[in-house]
């Protein structure tokens, strides 16, 4: 599937789509297909690295798996 990484903070030239492998849900999950997506502003501050919260990298935008 494609997806959008981050493999380093810093502006919109960061975000990088990829093939990477289907995901697996886990017991009590769901994979839903996206057509479309809007992007959340404090997704922005947490891509610059100005966010206080900083996922490890890379990520992928509004994935919490492994966030929790």
């Amino acid at each position: 599937m494609k997806a959008i990484l981050v493999r380093s903070f810093g502006g919109p030239d960061v975000l990088v789509s990829e093939t990477v492998a289907d995901p697996r849900p886990r017991t009590g999950e769901v994979v839903v297909r996206i057509h479309a997506a809007g992007v959340n502003p404090v997704e922005t501050y947490i891509r610059s690295g100005q966010y206080a919260a900083k996922p490890n990298l890379p990520y992928t935008p509004g994935i919490t798996r492994g966030q929790r």
